[in-house]
């Protein structure tokens, strides 16, 4: 192996004369079943490499005078830090007369965590500010007890999202376990009396393959205060070394319900077990080995409940005894409603004797309401909701009760919390809204519809300032398409900023999203995947054909699985855009599962070890088709070195080459910024990101930060 070249080519960007920093360009090719790979950045793999602390250090520079000068920029971060001020407010969790929620004020930090006490008074329980003035610590999980007396949760720091687990008195604050590591992604299931709980734990290192440390779940029983290595084993021993748990404990105590899906395979192994047997936990199959998904839990009337696409892809309902739960013994409660997806259920007491189900479907990406009644599957009523939005929580009380609580979202309002009550079924009435104080933005929101490249109806959202529709202007398309992830209305600061500047904000619901079913879900993957790409490359035509923007006003934004896709688009059309944004990449698609999380996604993606999924792979992987010679549009990677799921490696490669590569005359950047990850992240955080972000699609596209006022 040796290097080929420095590659250290002069552009003229915005006027300005200047080169990127050098990268070694390598001989090294991989053989794999018959195909010679190229990989010449092979060393930007290693983060300690020096060469790779080098370029970074160069690249840091670059990228931050650029990103300082744009024109604009501060408009921008004034708009955005203003709307970001909106604030949220989540479904309340109750527990006896106590209520748990999180909110956002107008200007803090991070979102708290809130007990409603039984005499209305609000008491803030948790604020990560407060554990660490930094802002550098989140809270990735809680869970309250069955009384409500105490609360388990899970903090990272650094964006590492590691998840330790604490436990503290409600009524005191004081701490009384933690903490607990490797509970990265671990849900919490508490036993009655608040001493102990099931909580899912990685083995530790030692006992573990190396490179396998992020995998090896296991389920464990936890005696509060005790030392966790005592802990006793539940399930997990033997199975999938990627797999995902969840845990449930119904009411009484009686029935535990354990769940399992390899990685983010769109499938569910499912176990029930009867604790009042006494002695060890024996787990009963309730769905093993079956290709669908199924949530299951006991809810307070004793019955199973269970979740489910299994001979359904746009999701049902069933019910049977957790004595019995073989399939052939389910109910149908809800059934299927093509061509609108299952997403929500809340059990409720009717107005009178027995039970109600309040549902939430998703039809075209938004949501609504409707009442069923369980004892014949028939809809009572719909029920009626703000506005062309998204139900992202539906509650009800653990115990039972009339009322039901949606955290509700849409392009104008700021995530707010509704009630229902079976006394007045056919409306809603407001429990919390968000409790910032950001200025309105008046929108108009057009549903489009248009074919991709086979034919198939593709849906997607534009947004743009009220009256201001029929002439092309700087449009941002935003898309996602992967892992059975709906994009469906919500309140989003980078939109509205951009939109009262007088821009277009596209947002497309691709397949390999949950927005139609299943089905939809596994038409854009695996062997599949090129769907996504066309239904994106349709969406831009469609917003060129239809007047909306033009090819030089047309910006592309996506990040994680979205940053695969932007980067699938760039290179494959890369005639078709003025700027891209490319946030926590996946771009190297032969190697993607050495990193990170990767080992999770193959079921997503496919394996480069299997010669057919191999071919799937190269067909679209964005690093290995960049090509020399091309006019790339102007591209901003932004990364986040403490991501431990998609590594920094896929921008940095990817970026090399097509800094390498691009005749174009817009910038290659790399942004990267430390101490934070993949997931939450501080609003000072955000703010700057997102100023980044948008003033530089702002300079590539036309859009004036100095446009419409906010109304």
């Amino acid at each position: 192996m040796h290097a080929l070249s420095l590659a250290s080519p002069a552009r003229r960007v915005c006027g300005v004369n200047f080169s990127y920093p050098a990268a070694e360009r390598l001989d090294q090719v991989d053989v794999l079943h018959g195909h010679s790979i190229a990989d010449p950045y092979r060393w930007l793999e290693s983060v300690d490499d020096p060469r790779t602390v080098a370029w970074s250090a160069e690249q840091d520079e670059l990228a931050t005078a650029h990103l300082a000068a744009l024109p604009g920029r501060v408009e921008l971060r004034q708009r955005l830090a203003a709307l970001l001020r909106a604030g949220s407010v989540t479904a309340p969790e109750w527990r006896g007369e106590r209520a748990f929620f999180t909110r956002r004020e107008a200007g803090q930090e991070h979102a708290a965590l809130v007990v409603r006490e039984a005499d209305g008074t609000d008491r803030v329980l948790l604020d990560p500010t407060d554990l660490d003035p930094t802002g550098s610590t989140t809270l990735d999980a809680w869970t309250p007890s069955v009384e409500g007396e105490r609360l388990a949760y899970q903090v990272s720091v650094g964006g590492d999202e590691e998840s330790q687990l604490y436990v503290i008195d409600v009524t005191t604050g004081d701490p009384l376990d933690g903490p607990i590591d490797r509970c990265r992604y671990s849900p919490v299931a508490w036993l009655p009396g608040g001493e102990q709980l099931y909580y899912v734990r990685r083995l530790p290192p030692e006992a573990v393959p190396a490179g396998e440390e992020q995998f090896h779940r296991r389920v464990w029983r936890h005696i509060v205060g005790a030392n966790p290595e005592s802990d006793v084993e539940i399930h997990g021993a033997g199975l999938e070394p990627t797999n995902y748990y969840d845990v449930h404990v119904s009411r009484d105590g009686r029935w535990l319900t354990v769940s399992a899906s390899a990685g983010t395979a769109p499938r569910d192994d499912v176990w029930i077990a009867d604790l009042a047997s006494g002695g060890s936990v024996t787990l009963d199959e309730v769905q093993v080995g079956v290709d669908a998904r199924c949530t299951a839990w006991v809810a307070h009337d004793g019955r199973l409940y269970l979740l489910t696409d299994r001979d359904a892809p746009m999701g049902r309902l069933c019910v049977t005894s957790p004595e019995t739960p073989a399939y052939d013994d389910w109910r149908e409660v809800v059934p299927e409603s093509d061509p609108d997806v299952l997403e929500h259920v809340a059990l409720v007491d009717g107005p009178h004797d027995g039970p109600l189900i309040v549902v939430a479907h998703g039809s075209d990406a938004a949501s609504r309401l409707s009442v069923v009644d369980p004892t014949n599957s028939t809809r009572i009523c719909t029920v009626d909701l703000p506005g062309v939005g998204s139900v992202v929580e539906l509650a009800a009380h653990p115990d039972g009760g009339q009322q039901a609580w949606i955290g509700y979202t849409d392009f104008a309002t700021a995530p707010s919390v509704l009630m229902w009550d079976s006394t007045a079924p056919y409306g809603t009435s407001s429990w919390e809204n968000a409790p910032g104080d950001a200025p309105d933005v008046s929108t108009d929101v057009t549903e489009v519809h248009f074919p991709s490249a086979d034919g198939t109806t593709i849906h997607m959202f534009v947004v743009s300032a009220e009256g201001r529709t029929g002439e092309p202007r700087p449009a941002v398309l935003y898309g996602y398409g992967g892992f059975n992830v709906a994009l469906t209305p919500a309140y989003s600061a980078s939109m509205l900023t951009w939109v009262a500047a007088g821009g277009v904000w596209a947002v497309a619901n691709l397949r390999g999203g949950s927005e139609n079913g299943e089905e939809w879900h596994r038409a854009g993957m695996r062997a599949h995947k090129q769907n996504v790409f066309d239904d994106f490359a349709a969406a831009a035509k469609s917003l060129v054909t239809g007047h909306w923007t033009t090819t030089e006003q047309l910006a592309i934004m996506g990040g994680s699985n979205g940053g695969l896709l932007v980067g699938a688009a760039l290179t494959q059309h890369p005639e078709r855009y003025a700027a891209v944004v490319c946030s926590a990449p996946l771009l190297d698609m032969v190697r993607y599962e050495h990193f990170g999380l990767g080992r999770t996604w193959n079921d997503e993606y496919g394996r480069a070890a299997g010669p057919e999924e191999l071919g799937w792979l190269l067909g679209y992987s964005p690093y290995h088709r960049v090509v020399a010679g091309t006019a790339y549009p102007a591209v901003l990677f932004t990364t986040f070195d403490s991501d431990t799921r998609v590594d920094p490696l896929h921008a940095r490669k990817t970026c090399a080459a097509l800094q390498h590569a691009t005749t174009g005359a817009g910038p290659i950047l790399l942004r990267r910024e430390r101490d934070v990850g993949h997931g939450q992240r501080s609003i000072s955080r955000t703010l700057d990101l997102a100023a980044d972000q948008l003033a530089f699609l702002a300079a590539h596209t036309g859009l004036s930060a100095g446009g419409p006022t906010q109304r």
